[in-house]
């Protein structure tokens, strides 16, 4: 198997922000520029987003993660995707994963790590996000066009409260603004040997519990594993007699 160095980009962020139409316009870019791209798209249940990709001419394989966290289920594959990616002669790995909860994490040291979020979210999304957002490389805010200057001026500010040190820019997945500059970052990306012994930006989500077991029954007596339950001293009742 070809073992040459590639480009390894994890793209990542909450539902429905445009993270595959912005790939999508950013990797014709690459394309003009002779490079040859792989893509793995990861997600919950079904995701037709392959045969987007695909009718771009460049390989592309679907993960389902089912019944795991899409995040889990991506750092579990990842060594097996960047060995696909391989076989392909593939230049530039793009990793879409599903953003489930906003408290993923799916970026890896020494890769690229581009986190999608969109203006028509509240502005508090961001400070919601977590470390997809925190220890993202590059910040793509997406359908700038629908909000006004000032609110995506608002949006942005929240962003860099989350995150001074990444890149920030604005791309439309209909128009195509914003792919040349992607994809400049993208070139720019240092490749690596390997993904093998690489580390997690951030560690994931504990999920070991006996409802990831499959239990169904609510129940103290039914919960086992790691179990974290609320802190009720901050309970606050407005309205009633203290």
């Amino acid at each position: 198997m070809d073992s040459r160095p590639q480009r390894i980009v994890i793209v990542a962020g909450p539902p429905a922000t445009g993270k595959t139409s912005v790939m999508l316009n950013a990797i014709r870019a690459l394309q003009a520029r002779g490079h040859r791209v792989a893509v793995c798209k990861i997600d919950c249940l079904e995701t037709e987003d392959d045969e987007r990709y695909a009718r771009l001419g460049v390989p592309v394989v679907v993960g389902l993660s089912r019944d795991i966290c899409p995040d889990h289920f991506f750092a579990v594959n990842l060594e097996e995707i960047a060995a696909w990616a391989q076989e392909c002669q593939a230049e530039t790995l793009i990793v879409e994963t599903a953003g489930l909860c906003h408290r993923c994490s799916p970026g890896i040291k020494n890769t690229l790590a581009i986190c999608v979020v969109d203006c028509l979210s509240s502005i508090k999304v961001p400070g919601k996000i977590g470390p997809v957002l925190s220890t993202a490389d590059l910040i793509v805010i997406s359908k700038g066009d629908i909000v006004s200057q000032m609110e995506a001026e608002v949006f942005w500010q929240q962003i860099r409260l989350i995150n001074r040190a990444a890149l920030v820019l604005e791309a439309n997945g209909l128009t195509g603004e914003g792919a040349e500059d992607i994809a400049g970052i993208i070139e720019e990306a240092l490749p690596v040997a390997g993904i093998a012994g690489n580390r997690l930006r951030h560690s994931m989500p504990t999920a070991i519990c006996s409802y990831c077991m499959g239990e169904t029954r609510i129940g103290n007596q039914y919960q086992l594993g790691v179990v974290q339950k609320m802190d009720f001293s901050r309970e606050r009742r407005p309205g009633f007699d203290q």
